[in-house]
């Protein structure tokens, strides 16, 4: 039997192609997914999903985060959650132990906005700057923002490097957040955008502001993030919590552990979490599976480091 979706199966019985029983069966067969998901969703982070004109949002079980889903997006954060229970949970929760109330938050490379969500949702007080360069992810991020009635967070249209300029990011709609300034899923269909970056050393400048934490997801140029920013970084001593890939940092031409090299020297100690506790990182090697890193600054941080180092 030929299979429709649910607007071309009414379109065959609105053209009595098919007739009302063999209609209302084939519908039925489709609609029962929906009692799927009510059971598929237990024990993951997402507790409802609303369908509305035009549109899809889950809402996670903690905080009640409101997100938009992208139909063509394999990876978005709540389709992740759905695939996997949850997104990041251990460093989440390790994190927002970590921020301070009052505490200003730079969230670059920010997607739909999960991170400044979640710090939003959780900590009172809280001022976060959310970047994200490429437009249609931008988009999503301000209307999850709307959506959550979150007022805390800013957000900027563009991007940090070690330089001002213009420069070329590879995106493909069943991925947004592998856009990157390499081509990381060398595919040929992959769209070009040209994205504006700056430097955080001149953005801080010219805001000028000082910062407490930094969450830096940029796939694969966050050294070069870091460099454009390093005077900041010396200044303010913030709490870093970035990804480090090697395959990623590769397409730049680089190892992962010159990001470790250059925070080192200017007094940082590199760490990993597992299940609410940090291990010392002195080096990323074929035999590390995290991801994802935590910075601590061994003047501004000593007190953390000494709990948990």
């Amino acid at each position: 039997m030929k299979l429709f979706n649910l607007k071309g199966l009414e379109n065959r019985y609105r053209q009595r192609k098919i007739d009302k029983y063999e209609y209302i069966q084939r519908m039925h067969d489709i609609h029962k997914i929906l009692f799927e998901y009510s059971a598929f969703i237990k024990n993951k982070d997402i507790k409802k999903i609303e369908i509305e004109d035009d549109q899809v949002i889950m809402i996670t079980r903690k905080n009640e985060i409101k997100l938009l889903c992208d139909a063509c997006d394999h990876r978005i954060v709540p389709i992740e959650i759905l695939n996997f229970n949850f997104y990041e949970k251990d460093e989440i929760n390790f994190i927002l132990k970590l921020i301070k109330n009052n505490a200003k938050i730079l969230d670059i490379g920010a997607n739909i906005g999960w991170y400044s969500l979640k710090i939003a949702k959780n900590i009172d007080n809280v001022d976060i700057l959310a970047f994200e360069p490429i437009p249609k992810t931008f988009d999503y991020l301000n209307k999850n923002i709307d959506l959550n009635h979150v007022s805390n967070i800013e957000t900027f249209n563009y991007g940090f490097s070690d330089e001002e300029k213009d420069l070329i990011f590879y995106y493909y709609p069943e991925g947004s957040c592998n856009a990157s300034a390499a081509n990381l899923s060398e595919r040929e269909d992959v769209d070009k955008i040209i994205c504006k970056l700056t430097t955080l050393d001149k953005f801080i400048n010219d805001e000028n502001i000082s910062i407490d934490f930094i969450k830096c997801d940029v796939e694969g140029s966050e050294l070069f993030v870091f460099k454009g920013g390093i005077e900041t970084i010396k200044r303010d001593k913030p709490i870093i919590f970035t990804e480090l890939l090697r395959k990623w940092a590769a397409k730049f031409n680089y190892h992962p552990n010159e990001v470790i090299s250059l925070l080192k020297r200017n007094g940082y100690k590199c760490f990993t979490i597992n299940k609410g506790t940090l291990s010392e990182v002195s080096e990323i090697n074929e035999n590390t599976i995290e991801t994802n890193f935590l910075f601590l600054n061994q003047e501004n941080h000593s007190n953390l480091i000494e709990l948990h180092g």
